[in-house]
C-alpha cells in the first residue's frame, strides 16, 4: 500500500501544477489560450482535489497515526498536504462560484496569490514525502533557507504566519472593495 499512497500522491500535484499554469494564463493573457484554461480549469480543480482525498486517505490507511505522529517530518508532511488541499478547495469554491468572473478585476489577484501559495505546499508536501521514501531533494535545501529544517521543524516561522496574516488581510480588503464597487 506504501506504493498506492506514493503512486495516488502525484495525481494531485501534477492538477495543483496544471491549475496554478492555468490561473497565471487565464489572469495575464489574452486570447485562446486563456479562455481554454479558464474554462478548462474547474475540471482540472475537481480532479485534483479527488485525487487529493484519494492520497490522503490512502496515506492514513497505511501507516499507523501513532507512527505519523511521532515525526516531525512526517507531521509536517501531512499538515503541508493537507494546506494544499485547503488552499486548493477554496480556490474550486471561487471558480466554482464565480465562474469566469473570478479572472476579473481584483479577483484574480485572490486566485493568482492562493495558486502561488498551494504550489509552495504542494512543493513542501511532495519534498518532505520524499524524504520519507529516502529521495531528498534540493528544495530541501530552500526550505532550510526560509527557517525550516525539515527533520526536526513542526511549527510555521513567525515571518510565515505574519505573511499570512498580511495576505488575509489584503485579500480581505480587495473583496469588500470589490463588493463597494458592485454595489
Amino acid at each position: 500500500m506504501n506504493g498506492t499512497h506514493a503512486m495516488l500522491s502525484h495525481f494531485p500535484v501534477g492538477f495543483w501544477a496544471l491549475a496554478t499554469l492555468m490561473i497565471l494564463v487565464g489572469s495575464f493573457m489574452t486570447g485562446r489560450l486563456a479562455d481554454i484554461s479558464r474554462a478548462a480549469l474547474l475540471p482540472v480543480l475537481v480532479l485534483s482535489l479527488l485525487g487529493g482525498l484519494a492520497a490522503t486517505v490512502i496515506g492514513l490507511i497505511v501507516w499507523p497515526m501513532e507512527a505519523n505522529l511521532a515525526s516531525p517530518l512526517t507531521r509536517n508532511h501531512i499538515l503541508m498536504a493537507f494546506w494544499s488541499l485547503g488552499i486548493y478547495s477554496m480556490i474550486t469554491v471561487l471558480v466554482w462560484k464565480a465562474g469566469d468572473a473570478a479572472f476579473e478585476g481584483n479577483r484574480r489577484w485572490a486566485l493568482v496569490i492562493l495558486a502561488l501559495t498551494g504550489g509552495l505546499m504542494f512543493s513542501a508536501a511532495g519534498t518532505l514525502g520524499g524524504h520519507l521514501a529516502g529521495s531528498t531533494t534540493a528544495f530541501s535545501q530552500v526550505l532550510g533557507l526560509m527557517g525550516w529544517e525539515v527533520y526536526t521543524t513542526f511549527y510555521s516561522p513567525i515571518w510565515v504566519a505574519a505573511i499570512m496574516a498580511i495576505i488575509g488581510i489584503a485579500l480581505g480588503a480587495l473583496g469588500i472593495m470589490s463588493q463597494k464597487k458592485e454595489g
